[in-house]
C-alpha cells in the first residue's frame, strides 16, 4: 500500500468567487488618464469631500453634465 494522500485529497476544485456586483449592471473596464494642474486636483478633491463621492464618480458626473448640455 502506498503512503500519501488519496486521489480525492489531491484533487482541488476551482470555484469562481462571486465579487461585488457592478453598479447598475455596467462593468467599467476602460481606464483613462488625464493631465491636470494642481488647481484641478484641488477642485476635484474638494468636490469629492463635499459630495462624498469618489474621484471617478465626480469625473463621470462632469462628463454627464457636459454631455447633457451638448445634446440638450
Amino acid at each position: 500500500m502506498k503512503k500519501g494522500k488519496s486521489k480525492e485529497a489531491r484533487t482541488v476544485e476551482t470555484v469562481k468567487k462571486n465579487g461585488r456586483p457592478y453598479a447598475n449592471g455596467s462593468e467599467k473596464s476602460i481606464t483613462k488618464r488625464a493631465r491636470m494642474t494642481e488647481e484641478d486636483v484641488a477642485k476635484l478633491k474638494y468636490c469629492c469631500e463635499k459630495l462624498g463621492k469618489t474621484e471617478s464618480d465626480i469625473i463621470r458626473l462632469g462628463i454627464e453634465a457636459i454631455y447633457q448640455k451638448a445634446t440638450g
